[in-house]
């Protein structure tokens, strides 16, 4: 029994250190794209004049349709890149840096197109 009690404590220390010691390694975790990413080419097909029909067709849903302004529709990308992502050297975008806004008339025709300079080329 004593010889147990001796060997109990040098046990648990050197698992307590060895359960600290896996901090050092990462953890797996998800890419966490927020919204629609678009691209340029895709934004471009966007002209004054189409219904919120062909726009919802060509680039989906906005992340925000603000009810206050029911004729401005916001898509807003971000993306923070995961374990992959990370290997892959994705980018993190964050803060709106990417971010469409599309404005409407009463009769739900696209007038007005803003943001496409902010939108990547290619898809990321």
């Amino acid at each position: 029994m004593n010889i147990l009690k001796h060997l109990l404590y040098p046990i648990a220390l050197t698992a307590t250190l060895t359960l600290t010691g896996c901090s050092w390694f990462s953890v797996y975790t998800i890419d966490l794209p927020q919204g629609t990413p678009i691209t340029q080419s895709q934004a471009q097909q966007i002209q004054p004049g189409m219904t919120k029909n062909q726009v919802l067709y060509y680039i989906g849903s906005p992340a925000m349709r603000d009810s206050l302004a029911p004729n401005r529709w916001d898509y807003i990308y971000d993306y923070k890149p995961g374990t992959y992502g990370k290997r892959e050297g994705k980018q993190i975008i964050k803060n709106a840096s990417q971010h469409l806004i599309i404005y409407f008339d009463d009769a739900d025709t696209v007038i007005k197109v803003e943001g496409v300079e902010s939108l990547p080329q290619t898809k990321p």
